[in-house]
Protein backbone atom coordinates (compact mmCIF):
# COMPACT_ATOMS: atom_id res chain seq x y z
CA UNK A 1 0.00 0.00 0.00
CA UNK A 2 1.48 3.18 -0.92
CA UNK A 3 1.97 6.10 1.52
CA UNK A 4 -0.31 9.04 1.64
CA UNK A 5 1.23 11.81 0.70
CA UNK A 6 1.15 13.28 4.24
CA UNK A 7 3.31 10.60 5.13
CA UNK A 8 6.36 11.15 2.42
CA UNK A 9 6.19 14.69 3.40
CA UNK A 10 7.30 13.68 6.96
CA UNK A 11 9.56 10.73 5.40
CA UNK A 12 11.23 13.69 3.22
CA UNK A 13 11.20 16.07 6.29
CA UNK A 14 13.36 13.44 8.35
CA UNK A 15 15.64 12.50 5.68
CA UNK A 16 16.41 15.84 5.19
CA UNK A 17 16.84 16.40 8.58
CA UNK A 18 19.03 13.22 9.12
CA UNK A 19 21.29 14.45 6.45
CA UNK A 20 21.57 17.97 7.59
CA UNK A 21 22.51 16.28 11.18
CA UNK A 22 25.70 13.97 9.05
CA UNK A 23 26.84 16.96 7.19
CA UNK A 24 27.10 19.18 10.94
CA UNK A 25 28.42 16.49 13.08
CA UNK A 26 31.08 15.78 9.76
CA UNK A 27 32.03 19.29 9.73
CA UNK A 28 32.88 19.60 13.10
CA UNK A 29 34.30 16.52 13.39
CA UNK A 30 36.83 16.63 10.25
CA UNK A 31 37.81 20.27 11.35
CA UNK A 32 38.85 19.00 14.87
CA UNK A 33 39.84 15.95 14.03
CA UNK A 34 40.51 15.46 9.93
CA UNK A 35 39.70 13.46 7.78
CA UNK A 36 40.41 10.27 9.61
CA UNK A 37 37.20 10.93 12.05
CA UNK A 38 35.43 7.46 11.80
CA UNK A 39 32.11 7.04 10.62
CA UNK A 40 31.55 5.29 13.74
CA UNK A 41 32.18 8.72 15.38
CA UNK A 42 30.30 10.87 12.76
CA UNK A 43 26.79 9.09 13.33
CA UNK A 44 27.68 8.83 17.46
CA UNK A 45 27.75 12.56 17.10
CA UNK A 46 24.91 13.08 15.28
CA UNK A 47 22.90 10.92 17.00
CA UNK A 48 21.75 8.64 14.22
CA UNK A 49 23.04 4.66 12.67
CA UNK A 50 25.60 4.02 10.06
CA UNK A 51 23.01 2.98 7.91
CA UNK A 52 21.17 5.94 7.75
CA UNK A 53 24.74 7.78 6.69
CA UNK A 54 25.62 5.47 3.93
CA UNK A 55 22.00 6.07 2.53
CA UNK A 56 22.74 9.76 2.18
CA UNK A 57 26.79 8.91 1.20
CA UNK A 58 27.32 5.87 0.00
CA UNK A 59 31.40 6.13 1.00
CA UNK A 60 33.31 8.12 3.13
CA UNK A 61 34.78 10.12 -0.25
CA UNK A 62 31.06 11.51 -0.80
CA UNK A 63 30.76 12.71 2.65
CA UNK A 64 33.74 14.30 2.50
CA UNK A 65 32.91 16.14 -0.76
CA UNK A 66 29.78 17.45 0.33
CA UNK A 67 31.44 18.35 3.76
CA UNK A 68 34.56 20.53 2.47
CA UNK A 69 32.38 21.40 -0.47
CA UNK A 70 32.01 25.16 0.85
CA UNK A 71 35.73 25.29 1.79
CA UNK A 72 36.90 23.74 -1.66
CA UNK A 73 34.95 26.94 -3.60
CA UNK A 74 36.16 29.27 -0.95
CA UNK A 75 40.14 27.78 -1.84
CA UNK A 76 39.58 28.30 -5.60
CA UNK A 77 37.91 31.99 -5.40
CA UNK A 78 41.58 32.87 -3.19
CA UNK A 79 43.33 31.47 -6.31
CA UNK A 80 41.29 33.52 -8.69
CA UNK A 81 42.28 36.48 -6.73
CA UNK A 82 45.88 35.70 -6.47
CA UNK A 83 45.54 35.44 -10.00
CA UNK A 84 43.96 38.79 -10.55
CA UNK A 85 46.10 40.96 -8.24
CA UNK A 86 48.22 43.21 -9.92
CA UNK A 87 51.17 42.41 -8.44
CA UNK A 88 51.71 38.58 -8.74
CA UNK A 89 54.39 38.47 -5.59
CA UNK A 90 52.02 40.33 -3.50
CA UNK A 91 48.94 37.82 -4.99
CA UNK A 92 51.04 34.73 -4.73
CA UNK A 93 51.88 35.98 -0.79
CA UNK A 94 48.52 36.39 0.22
CA UNK A 95 47.10 33.40 -1.01
CA UNK A 96 49.62 31.18 0.62
CA UNK A 97 48.72 32.98 4.12
CA UNK A 98 45.23 32.82 3.96
CA UNK A 99 45.06 29.19 2.09
CA UNK A 100 47.29 28.25 5.25
CA UNK A 101 45.05 29.87 7.70
CA UNK A 102 41.91 28.18 6.34
CA UNK A 103 43.88 25.22 6.68
CA UNK A 104 45.43 25.84 10.28
CA UNK A 105 41.40 25.92 11.01
CA UNK A 106 40.19 23.32 9.41
CA UNK A 107 42.16 19.90 9.46
CA UNK A 108 39.97 18.23 7.45
CA UNK A 109 40.58 20.57 4.46
CA UNK A 110 44.11 20.29 5.42
CA UNK A 111 44.16 16.21 5.15
CA UNK A 112 42.12 16.75 1.81
CA UNK A 113 45.09 19.09 0.08
CA UNK A 114 47.83 16.96 1.40
CA UNK A 115 46.63 14.37 -0.12
CA UNK A 116 45.61 13.93 -3.62
CA UNK A 117 43.77 10.44 -3.31
CA UNK A 118 41.02 11.78 -0.93
CA UNK A 119 37.93 13.64 -2.16
CA UNK A 120 35.74 12.74 -5.16
CA UNK A 121 34.56 15.06 -8.11
CA UNK A 122 34.47 18.39 -5.96
CA UNK A 123 37.92 17.77 -4.78
CA UNK A 124 39.06 16.68 -7.94
CA UNK A 125 37.53 19.92 -9.32
CA UNK A 126 38.68 22.63 -7.25
CA UNK A 127 42.44 20.94 -7.76
CA UNK A 128 41.80 20.99 -11.78
CA UNK A 129 40.38 24.39 -11.50
CA UNK A 130 43.23 26.23 -8.98
CA UNK A 131 46.52 24.46 -10.39
CA UNK A 132 46.42 26.58 -13.80
CA UNK A 133 45.51 29.66 -11.98
CA UNK A 134 48.70 29.01 -9.36
CA UNK A 135 51.41 28.32 -12.37
CA UNK A 136 50.24 31.35 -14.39
CA UNK A 137 50.87 32.78 -11.15
CA UNK A 138 54.21 31.67 -10.07
CA UNK A 139 55.03 31.99 -13.53
CA UNK A 140 54.10 35.85 -13.44
CA UNK A 141 56.17 36.76 -10.24
CA UNK A 142 59.34 35.16 -11.96
CA UNK A 143 59.24 36.81 -14.77
CA UNK A 144 58.32 40.11 -13.16
CA UNK A 145 61.96 39.50 -10.98
CA UNK A 146 60.29 39.07 -7.21
CA UNK A 147 60.03 34.98 -6.89
CA UNK A 148 63.33 32.99 -7.14
CA UNK A 149 63.60 31.52 -10.79
CA UNK A 150 63.78 28.18 -10.08
CA UNK A 151 60.98 28.16 -8.19
CA UNK A 152 58.96 25.55 -9.91
CA UNK A 153 54.73 25.31 -9.29
CA UNK A 154 55.62 21.72 -8.49
CA UNK A 155 57.04 23.01 -5.07
CA UNK A 156 54.09 24.70 -4.19
CA UNK A 157 52.51 20.86 -2.76
CA UNK A 158 55.40 20.86 -0.54
CA UNK A 159 55.11 24.82 0.90
CA UNK A 160 51.64 23.14 2.15
CA UNK A 161 53.30 20.03 3.28
CA UNK A 162 55.83 21.89 5.44
CA UNK A 163 53.03 23.66 6.57
CA UNK A 164 50.98 21.42 7.85
CA UNK A 165 53.29 19.52 9.61
CA UNK A 166 54.20 22.74 11.54
CA UNK A 167 50.30 23.04 12.23
CA UNK A 168 50.07 19.69 13.53
CA UNK A 169 53.02 20.12 16.15
CA UNK A 170 52.12 23.60 17.37
CA UNK A 171 48.60 23.95 17.16
CA UNK A 172 48.07 23.18 20.74
CA UNK A 173 50.92 24.92 22.31
CA UNK A 174 51.24 28.37 19.76
CA UNK A 175 48.45 28.03 16.85
CA UNK A 176 49.65 30.52 15.00
CA UNK A 177 53.69 29.25 14.95
CA UNK A 178 52.65 28.60 11.51
CA UNK A 179 52.78 32.64 10.80
CA UNK A 180 56.64 32.30 11.85
CA UNK A 181 57.83 29.44 9.27
CA UNK A 182 55.33 30.68 6.49
CA UNK A 183 57.31 34.51 7.01
CA UNK A 184 60.75 32.93 7.07
CA UNK A 185 59.93 30.44 4.12
CA UNK A 186 58.68 33.40 2.04
CA UNK A 187 61.91 35.25 2.71
CA UNK A 188 63.48 32.10 1.19
CA UNK A 189 61.52 32.46 -1.81
CA UNK A 190 62.17 35.64 -3.33
CA UNK A 191 64.51 36.39 -5.93
CA UNK A 192 67.07 38.84 -4.39
CA UNK A 193 70.11 36.93 -3.20
CA UNK A 194 68.65 33.66 -3.94
CA UNK A 195 71.75 30.99 -4.19
CA UNK A 196 71.38 27.89 -6.32
CA UNK A 197 68.93 25.00 -5.04
CA UNK A 198 70.72 21.68 -4.60
CA UNK A 199 67.97 19.33 -5.61
CA UNK A 200 65.63 20.03 -8.25
CA UNK A 201 61.76 20.13 -8.33
CA UNK A 202 59.99 16.90 -7.97
CA UNK A 203 57.71 16.18 -10.93
CA UNK A 204 54.04 15.22 -11.04
CA UNK A 205 54.50 11.99 -10.33
CA UNK A 206 56.91 11.73 -7.67
CA UNK A 207 54.64 14.35 -6.11
CA UNK A 208 51.71 12.09 -6.37
CA UNK A 209 53.90 9.08 -4.55
CA UNK A 210 55.05 11.12 -1.88
CA UNK A 211 51.59 12.46 -1.29
CA UNK A 212 50.20 9.06 -0.69
CA UNK A 213 53.71 8.22 1.53
CA UNK A 214 52.60 11.64 3.45
CA UNK A 215 48.86 10.23 3.83
CA UNK A 216 49.78 7.09 5.84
Amino acid sequence: MAASPSAEKTLRRDAQRNHERIVASARALFARDGIDASVEAITRHAGLGTGTLYRHFPTKEDLIDAVLEDAFEELVQMAEQAAAAEDAWTGLTEFLEHAIALHAENRGLKDVMANTERGRVRAHAMRERMRPLLRSLIERAKSEGSLRADFASEDLPLVFWMSSRVIDATSSVAPETWRRFLALMLDGLRAENATPLPEPPLTTAQIQRAAKEHAR
